[in-house]
């Protein structure tokens, strides 16, 4: 089997506000139709937001199931949380201190699906 491309797919009651904020957090643009929106960039799709009217955020960590989750790595954690959390996403937990080389954030975007950015720690 050769898969020729891969599309990961949120589901979502407001599509505009799901497909909005991963098309602002991956500096795209969203290609809308009634039930169903693709986040592009560059001329390819990087995600997609499906209607699900009767969609219940999961609740992380320890409730509903998580569904999904994405891990974004990215240089600058403060200028990333300023830009995520700008666009509609909530902290769910804060960095911790800890001797790991590298760090993450908990957020949730606007339908409530987890996602994490992430990062090296910068060595002294």
């Amino acid at each position: 089997m050769r898969i020729r491309q891969q599309v990961v797919v949120f589901d979502a009651a407001d599509l505009g506000a799901e497909s909005s904020f991963w098309a602002g957090v991956l500096g795209g643009s969203v290609e809308a139709d009634d039930d169903w929106h693709m986040v592009q960039t560059d001329g390819e799709v990087r995600l997609a937001v499906q209607l699900a009217p009767d969609h219940v955020p999961p609740r992380w960590p320890d409730g509903s199931p998580q569904q999904i989750h994405l891990d974004l790595w990215v240089d600058d954690v403060d200028e990333a949380h300023d830009e995520v959390m700008s666009l509609g996403a909530t902290l769910l937990r804060a960095a911790e201190e800890t001797d790991e080389p590298d760090a993450f954030q908990v957020y949730a975007d606007p339908a409530g699906h987890p996602f994490c950015l992430c990062w090296v720690k910068k060595r002294d």
